[in-house]
């Protein structure tokens, strides 16, 4: 193994020893709080762009499972088809794994897709430098890789339209499964017509596609700038997806045109979606301190006592305060008290800034895909 560094923009260098693809290379650094789920985490598209540290020790202990897709073209147990995260910082890499459906270790892993691992970092420490300060720049240094140029001044995250990289480049198009709960007891000749939705691809992950075409969803995937006003469809929806919501103006003006049609149909968000949502509606977005990145955020739904435990993978939030008089606060985050999610007050729109399919994570939302499927009738 060789000596690695992790360096942040404000000179506070992190040594360790270099586990996964021995290369070098720079990205906005993030923890997330969450025990399990590091394949999921890796391949969700919203860490495009972002260095991952795990606060929890011991990663790798379970080992990678197949990274193929299944008969419905969606990743088995993946959230997208490669590793987006460009590395990974560990307090602890367990070079023995086992489990009942693991394929490869996670070093492995990633050297195959070419993405740096650190190992023997104190993430402890690491993670209250990023809470204190906030989230910054970093990059990881690897002894004897190719030397790659030194970040300037004015690099930054948030500059950079993420979202435009690891959306699809094309219209696919995902037919309903034949034994999802809402048609299994019917005969062929029974089978509803599918309700059609348009889902603008910000950074899906699979597991949002894989909840709806499981309720009897025909799910029509666009990407981030395509005008979907031109198609035919049933409802809504809009994904979630890395980086800062200001980077997504053609997306948020096709979102407007929608919210402006006479014709009013469901629409529902998820985590960017929520920010795009609420910017076209005409609030604000803005940058959180270090985000929110768990397993375990509490959640509020505004105006009752209701409150959830939900999985969580954002940096930026909306601005309750700029919702224009025909919008409110859907849910509110218990520990900051950030928005986590907006509605209309007469017409079927919503969104949420956590993840309801949660994968990993708990499933205790994933109602509101039901009261979605509900709203389009």
């Amino acid at each position: 193994m060789r000596q690695a560094r992790l360096i942040l923009e404000d000179g506070t260098t992190f040594c360790g020893w270099s586990f996964g693809f021995d290369g070098n290379t720079s990205g906005e650094v993030v923890f997330n709080t969450a025990m399990s789920g590091y394949p999921e985490s890796l391949t969700d598209p919203s860490y495009a762009g972002q260095i991952l540290v795990t606060t929890f020790p011991l990663i790798g202990n379970y080992g990678v499972p197949d990274t193929g897709n299944g008969a419905d073209g969606l990743p088995l147990f993946m959230e997208s088809d490669c590793i987006h995260a460009k590395a990974l910082v560990v307090a602890d890499y367990s070079e023995t794994y086992s489990h009942w459906n693991a394929k490869e270790s996670l070093a492995s892993w990633l050297k195959r897709e070419k993405v740096p691992g650190i190992t023997g970092i104190d993430t402890r420490r690491l993670t209250k430098v990023l809470r204190e300060h906030g989230v910054m720049m970093g990059q990881v240094v690897i002894e004897g890789a190719e030397a790659k140029p030194q970040p300037t001044e004015k690099e930054d995250y948030g500059s950079v339209n993420w979202v435009e990289q690891v959306s699809c480049k094309e219209v696919i198009t995902y037919k309903p499964t034949a034994n999802s709960p809402r048609n299994a007891t019917l005969s062929e000749r029974e089978q509803p017509t599918a309700k059609r939705v348009v889902l603008v691809d910000c950074g899906v992950k699979a597991n949002i596609i894989r909840c709806l075409i499981h309720r009897g969803i025909e799910v029509v995937r666009v990407p981030w700038d395509y005008d979907f006003n031109q198609l035919e469809f049933d409802g809504l929806f809009l994904a979630n997806g890395p980086g800062d919501p200001e980077r997504c103006e053609k997306t948020v003006a096709h979102i407007r045109t929608f919210l402006n049609n006479p014709e009013v149909k469901p629409c529902m968000g998820i985590c960017l979606g929520n920010q795009l949502l609420a910017r076209a509606a005409g609030a604000n977005t803005y940058k959180l301190k270090y985000g929110h990145r768990s397993h375990n955020q509490p959640v509020q739904q505004v105006g009752t006592t209701r409150c959830f435990i939900t999985s969580q993978n954002h940096g930026y939030a909306v601005d309750d305060k700029t919702l224009p008089a025909d919008w409110e606060p859907l849910f509110v985050n218990m520990n900051d008290s950030s928005n986590e999610g907006i509605c209309h007050k007469t017409n079927p729109w919503m969104s949420a800034q956590f993840h309801p399919e949660a994968c990993s994570g708990p499933v205790d939302t994933e109602f509101l895909f039901d009261e979605f499927v509900k709203m389009l009738g």
